[in-house]
């Protein structure tokens, strides 16, 4: 489940890092392939804002969750992982909201352990949230969770 680029990393590292590389790598290989033009995934250190103009820089968040009965005996540490992206206000940012959803859904399914970093991650929900009054330049956000097992080591 490591290997030698994963050395000295934490669990949680390992997770995040594979989301960025699955977000800016096979997520924008699905948005390319979309009949509309979507902004492609980036990261980096973008100041006075989240990115430049026609690039998207969503946020990531992991957290720890509750874990069932079952995850507990046989040993899994569970984690939420939150991916935010934030659109535009303008007349395709809705569709363009749909489109990272379900790139990420679609990358999901064709690798659920993100590269070997987790043992199975699950898209869990989805949150769609318009500007907060149409027409001011707000912005949508589209909110993922993700569920990630991880096996827990020495079992």
């Amino acid at each position: 489940m490591t290997d030698m680029t994963d050395k000295g990393l934490f669990i949680e590292e390992k997770i995040i890092n594979s989301v960025r590389k699955l977000l800016s790598g096979r997520i924008n290989e699905l948005l390319e392939e979309t009949e509309y033009p979507i902004p492609p995934i980036e990261f980096g250190n973008y100041r006075g804002g989240s990115a430049v103009a026609g690039v998207c820089n969503p946020a990531i968040a992991l957290s720890t969750c509750e874990q069932s009965e079952k995850e507990r005996i046989v040993r899994l540490d569970a984690y939420t992982l939150t991916i935010t992206f934030t659109v535009p206000e303008w007349p395709g940012g809705e569709r363009d909201c749909y489109a990272y959803a379900s790139s990420v859904a679609t990358a999901l399914r064709e690798n659920p352990t993100l590269g070997g970093a987790a043992s199975r991650a699950i898209l869990a929900g989805k949150k769609y949230v318009p500007p907060k009054q149409s027409g001011t330049g707000g912005d949508w956000e589209v909110e993922l969770k993700i569920h990630v097992l991880i096996e827990e080591a020495g079992v």
